[in-house]
């Protein structure tokens, strides 16, 4: 597959055409460039070379313990940290498992829309090409007051060097030989007249690379798509045939960094057995032994993390199963995942978390969705759904567990395995006719005081591949900011001379995900607000800046 990478040129497009005439129109907001050094602290804390953002930062936590009684005794803790940020954004490829889906094509076309300015006429006006829905490029962060006591918001984008989505090299696999601007057509996401003006560039692609496909992984009705696929079942040469893809995709665009990000079919889950998949050594013995509990996207992810390439998986199912998490570790490679969260998880994060926060205890929460791409197709057999369903159900865990005052603990009710809980269910039912526009519908019943019960029902209708493509870029373009960014602790036990990497599982992801994947032995967080918290402050870190400020104690003292 040939990637695309013509520069910009500011037209509409190649082909002319008297719809081209009035399109010449501004960069919108979202895909505007701005300096990299767009923001600059002066401040103690944060020193600027020609190659390096270096920070101190203090890790502010507590040390609780709770006693009989219901006492707790709180020790403050501060750790001293030192942060090193690379300031040269390197030159970065993106490679889509799964580029002729619609979450592949409706990106491919989205990035070559906005890198050429192609503006298009929909029902009642001219659309510019954006980057909205993407929380680095169409989301703003509070930096503090100005001269006159108001708050001042900046892109979130340029708390950082990042890659601007533009400039990502494209390529990719696919099971379907489909070439992408055909590829783009059958997805029927995006409105007709960008597919008439950006099809030219997506068939400078042609074809995609051929793509790893093993029938028992996904729904039978995936098999008419499978003509583009890797010979032969040895898994092993399928593995070392993705190394090389990743090896000249980068040679031959003279890449620095490439992004691998799974976004194809949702697999069934991966059985867990020991000496086939728990341990890095079992699992690369099992690829080489073709062993069955051995998933494309695993094999992807192994293929990455053995090519220093960071790994993100966007669909629900185990990809990283122990061996692989294990395999990063030792390998100090990146992975993240799971399961893109775009519509309906996200907003249950929001309101579950909402109505325990206020005192208010859910005892039911029903989803039911239904859509006709070809993800509601695959998702319509059983062990498929089985993957989406098990993402989708552990989004309102930790909100729960975080109430005792609401529900009992797991040491409170011993049949409950996470203590007492709201009844959830989620169902996804497979309707051709609505396309790529899927349709939620949830309903959180609740009690109330005395005794009382209060209903919230939600409807949603979304277009799934334009809320799903902006979450990707999120993904790939924090993906590679991360691995600039090392670490040093300046105090404690475990004080350290040297800068070292982040963990290779990253977790600072979380806030795109439905099931994020964390640093073993930790707890997963789910609550949208603390997970968006967690990366701001993260990101100020790095610059030397302290999180949220939301106390705004000025405006409460004399």
């Amino acid at each position: 597959m040939a990637p695309n990478t013509t520069p910009s040129s500011g037209n509409a497009s190649p082909i002319a055409s008297v719809l081209d005439a009035p399109f010449a129109s501004a960069v919108h907001p979202t895909a505007a460039r701005r300096p990299q050094d767009a923001i600059t602290v002066q401040g103690e804390n944060t020193v600027y070379t020609d190659e390096y953002i270096t920070s101190k930062f203090n890790n502010r936590g507590a040390d609780v313990v709770v006693q009989e009684g219901a006492r707790y005794v709180i020790k403050p803790t501060v750790t001293p940290f030192e942060f090193r940020t690379k300031r040269k954004v390197p030159k970065t490829g993106l490679m889509l498992v799964g580029i002729g889906g619609n979450n592949g094509t409706t990106l491919v076309a989205t990035i070559l829309a906005n890198r050429h300015n192609i503006a298009w006429h929909n029902k009642s006006v001219v659309q510019q090409p954006n980057y909205i829905g993407s929380l680095l490029r169409a989301s703003t962060i509070r930096l503090g007051l100005d001269a006159n006591g108001k708050d001042v918001y900046a892109p979130l984008s340029d708390l950082l060097p990042m890659v601007h989505p533009n400039d990502l090299v494209l390529s990719g696999w696919d099971i379907s030989g489909v070439p992408l601007d055909a590829a783009m057509k059958r997805a029927a996401v995006l409105e007709w007249d960008l597919q008439r003006q950006v099809a030219p560039y997506l068939k400078e692609f042609g074809a995609p690379l051929p793509s790893i496909y093993y029938p028992d992984y996904i729904a039978s009705n995936q098999e008419q798509r499978a003509d583009n696929v890797l010979p032969g079942t040895d898994k092993w040469a399928h593995l070392e045939k993705i190394r090389k893809d990743i090896r000249d995709f980068k040679a031959s665009n003279d890449l620095d960094q490439v992004i691998v990000f799974w976004t194809a079919n949702t697999e069934r889950y991966s059985e867990i057995i020991p000496g086939v998949n728990d341990t890095a050594d079992a699992v690369l013995a099992s690829i080489k032994a073709s062993h069955d509990e051995v998933a494309p996207s695993t094999v992807f992810a192994i293929a990455s993390i053995l090519e220093g390439s960071p790994f993100i998986n966007g669909a629900p199912q185990n990809t990283f199963v122990p061996g692989v998490i294990q395999l990063a570790e030792q390998r100090k490679s990146f992975i993240g995942g799971d399961d893109l969260k775009s519509g309906q998880t996200k907003l249950k994060s929001v309101l579950a978390e909402f109505l325990v926060n206020a005192g208010i205890k859910p005892l039911s929460i029903a989803s039911y969705n239904h859509l006709g791409n070809n993800d509601g197709h695959n998702l319509s057999s059983q062990r498929q759904f089985r993957s989406k369903e098990i993402s989708k159900s552990s989004v309102v865990d930790d909100m729960v567990a975080a109430n005792h005052l609401l529900y009992k603990t797991k040491a409170e009710d011993a049949k409950e395995i996470k203590g007492e809980h709201p009844d959830h269910i989620v169902v996804i039912k497979y309707v051709p006719a609505v396309g790529d526009s899927k349709r939620a519908i949830d309903e959180y019943y609740s009690e109330i005081m005395g005794g009382g019960r209060s209903t919230i029902n939600i409807f949603n209708e979304c277009e799934d591949s334009l809320l799903a493509t902006p979450l990707i870029l999120d993904l790939t373009i924090l993906a590679e900011l991360l691995t600039r960014v090392q670490y040093r602790q300046l105090a404690g036990p475990a004080t350290q001379a040297e800068f070292q990497p982040l963990h290779p599982v990253l977790s600072l992801l979380s806030y795109m995900l439905k099931a994020p994947l964390v640093k073993p032995g930790t707890d997963v967080v789910n609550s949208l607000s603390r997970q968006r918290n967690a990366l701001e402050t993260f990101l100020k870190a790095c610059i030397g800046l302290e999180g949220s400020s939301d106390l705004l104690l000025e405006t409460r003292i004399w």
